[in-house]
């Protein structure tokens, strides 16, 4: 009985730590991240266009798990860097956050009241689908 209950805990406990850290509609995340795609474009590793987009923000693919204000080559502003500088790495949740108040994130984040992004606050219908979708893309 003991042995069969630590298995259990074992077991629960890996299959949380592997879960994702919020949950998403893929499909509906796709449909409004439209609305990113004037910034962004998700291009995989071998330089194929996932999702064609703009260059004005940096690629997505991979921002799950990636340091803040790590895109090689592009020119992100100083606070995505210095929160990059701090070890801050994406996660679901952090990027759901972030794309709904960018600049209270990260003055927030930061401690600095002066701290700005710059990403447009976006009016997404629920940021977590969109999140969703962007790993979908990355995995």
């Amino acid at each position: 009985m003991k042995t069969s209950l630590i298995a259990t805990l074992t077991a629960l406990t890996f299959a949380t730590l592997s879960a994702p850290a919020i949950a998403g509609d893929i499909a509906a995340g796709e449909k409004d991240f439209r609305k990113c795609k004037a910034c962004h474009s998700i291009v995989d590793d071998s330089g194929e266009a996932l999702v064609k987009g703009g260059k004005t923000g940096p690629n997505l693919y991979g921002v799950v798990g990636r340091t803040a204000g790590s895109v090689e080559g592009f020119r992100y502003k100083d606070s995505i860097v210095a929160l990059g500088e701090t070890g801050f790495v994406w996660d679901e949740a952090s990027i759901a956050e972030y794309v709904v108040d960018p600049n209270g994130f990260l003055k927030d984040k930061l401690g600095d009241s002066s701290a700005k992004s710059g990403m447009v606050k976006q009016s997404l219908k629920v940021p977590e689908d969109v999140v969703a979708y962007i790993a979908s893309l990355s995995q």
